[in-house]
């Protein structure tokens, strides 16, 4: 075999950082034995992998062509010695979520997935759905848990469950207890709403298509806790899942606002990378996801 693991692992940690001296530090390499691991792997080719942009090394075409195959086999050899080692630690499970997953759903998996024997652990990035879908691409988290639609050649989806989401108000705004919302209330209201990018926004524009030009959109705010906390200060009403208000339903803080005849259902899905190799831990990790579907 010409090429070793270590010269991978440098391969893979420059096309990460895009930078040789932050791939050796990552690794705990001197800067020149990083360099000559890349070098001797393309040169035992007679390949380049990368390009040299300014200060930064870009993967090439041809870099970009392997990197899959590569991020593969070092997790699978990654896993092989965690076997052979016969340790307890399962390795770390770098995990992404959208907001609302994140937020609500994520953590309680997360605890039960390290609850248990020979767990290892779990590193949660919350983010919205544009953000968690570049870091699967990039390797940069093993799997991806959104509430958005997601069209990118490199990622799968797979459903995992059924989601709605619900417009709502304060108890004492004027359109509290209304039977029902038409289209002239929803031009004429106020909305505090989640960002563009985010899969909450993707659902709500859709659901209201025909309307969004003439919707009167009072704040844009990435956190739903903030969207919540404006609506019950009478900014406005809003729409988010029904995930993140059965609480403030129950409190009384909030009230749903019916919107009939149009369509806010949406599902949450699975993201990998088409390419990525599953490992005993991300298969554990969807079991439990499903598990938990299931129970709600």
């Amino acid at each position: 075999m010409k090429y070793t693991l270590r010269q991978l692992e440098v391969f893979l940690a420059v096309a990460r950082q895009q930078h040789l001296t932050r791939a050796a530090d990552i690794l705990a390499m001197s800067q020149s034995a990083a360099s000559s691991a890349l070098r001797e792997l393309e040169q035992q080719f007679g390949v380049q992998l990368f390009d040299r942009v300014g200060k930064r090394l870009q993967l090439n075409e041809f870099g970009l062509l392997i990197r899959p195959q590569a991020e593969a086999l070092l997790a699978q050899a990654e896993a092989l010695q965690r076997t052979l080692s016969q340790h307890d630690d399962a390795g770390l499970l770098k995990v992404g979520a959208t907001l609302t997953i994140g937020n609500y759903l994520a953590v309680g998996i997360m605890a039960r997935y390290m609850a248990e024997p020979g767990a290892g652990r779990v590193a949660l990035d919350v983010a919205n759905t544009a953000d968690i879908a570049a870091k699967i691409a990039n390797f940069e988290a093993d799997i991806g848990l959104i509430e958005g639609e997601l069209h990118h050649p490199d990622i799968l989806l797979t459903p995992w469950q059924e989601d709605e989401l619900v417009v709502f108000c304060a108890p004492d705004h004027d359109l509290a207890g209304r039977p029902a919302l038409d289209d002239r209330d929803l031009r004429e209201a106020t909305w505090i709403l989640r960002e563009p990018g985010s899969g909450t926004r993707q659902t709500f524009d859709r659901a209201l298509h025909g309307l969004l030009p003439e919707l009167h959109v009072l704040l844009e705010l990435q956190h739903t806790e903030a969207i919540k906390r404006a609506v019950e200060a009478g900014l406005g009403i809003g729409c988010l899942s029904r995930v993140t208000l059965s609480e403030a339903f129950r409190r009384g803080s909030l009230v749903p606002l019916p919107v009939p005849g149009r369509d806010f259902r949406r599902r949450f899905y699975f993201a990998l990378h088409r390419q990525k190799y599953v490992s005993a831990g991300i298969e554990r990790w969807i079991s439990l996801c499903r598990q938990s579907a299931a129970a709600t």
